[in-house]
């Protein structure tokens, strides 16, 4: 790999699981080794000169999940899974600004709402808050989840045929949120229907 003069290599942190960029850092190659001996994402700070773990302070760390070099060995790509935001502000990605500085709430890309569902779904699973829609169907298990699953999927092919595009979306968002309570409850992750896309798909 190929450090720059002063000895540090731009570090791009990615989501593992949603894709979703988090932040940039630069490693010294002690950051570097330290990054691959503990599975914690370590940097050196250029204002502290210093080398530090993400989330030392806050509890906010990153653990690695793979690490990958460009094609010119000059920059790396880590994927990993956030404990908590990783923006220092609060935010989930450092990347929420505008070029004109305007607060974007939208993450990057669209598609992280697909891991953030599953994720909030699992988290219902844990702490069955009572009244919640999401309780509800976990403990009526997969006779009440599939019922609902086939509701859903007759009202997708009905708004189809409608050639309603609005109805569409929603009657799919429906369909996709009962799926993903099924995984759940299933003891299934959503990462395992991914790769299994993958492996069907790859060659395309």
């Amino acid at each position: 790999m190929k450090f720059n003069e002063q000895g540090l290599i731009p570090a791009i942190v990615q989501h593992a699981r949603s894709g979703e960029v988090l932040m940039l850092g630069y490693m010294t190659e002690e950051a570097l080794n330290i990054t691959v001996e503990t599975q914690q994402v370590t940097f050196w700070s250029r204002s502290r000169q210093e080398l530090w773990t993400k989330g030392e302070t806050s509890g906010h760390t990153l653990r690695v999940v793979s690490i990958r070099q460009d094609c010119d060995g000059d920059a790396l790509l880590i994927l990993a899974e956030p404990a908590g935001p990783t923006c220092h502000t609060g935010a989930p990605s450092c990347f929420f600004r505008d070029l004109d500085g305007t607060v974007e709430s939208e993450r990057l890309p669209a598609i992280t709402m697909l891991t953030q569902l599953g994720d909030i779904i699992t988290q219902r699973a844990v702490e069955l808050p009572e009244g919640a829609y999401t309780t509800r169907l976990l403990k009526g298990g997969v006779d009440r989840i599939g019922k609902k699953i086939g509701e859903e999927a007759a009202e997708v092919i009905i708004a189809a045929k409608n050639g309603a595009a609005d109805e569409l979306t929603w009657e799919m968002a429906d369909l996709l949120y009962h799926s993903f309570v099924l995984l759940v409850e299933q003891h299934v992750p959503l990462e395992a229907v991914w790769r299994e896309l993958r492996r069907r798909h790859g060659s395309m």
